[in-house]
């Protein structure tokens, strides 16, 4: 018996590697899916890790940071941010 393989269809998922957090700490939407500012999830939509291990969307955290009274502190434990 021979068997011929007429066609064939590939299904993948992925999911970011984040320490803990499953969720962004600023917007509080799911990493899988996208800030407010973006349509796609994936490398249009990246995520930032701070030296604190948290965890968010770039877009969001560039734009906390433009906010003056963030004084360029992590928003979930208020140390001073930097990305790991």
């Amino acid at each position: 018996m021979k068997v011929v393989i007429k066609e064939w269809n590939a299904v993948s998922t992925w999911k970011w590697n984040t320490p803990d957090d499953e969720v962004c700490g600023i917007c509080r939407v799911q990493f899988d899916g996208t800030c407010p500012k973006c349509k796609y999830p994936g490398d249009d939509c990246p995520l930032i890790i701070g030296t604190c291990k948290h965890s968010f969307h770039l877009h969001c955290m560039l734009k906390w940071l433009e906010v003056e009274s963030s004084q360029g502190l992590c928003p979930m434990c208020r140390q001073p941010f930097e990305a790991s």
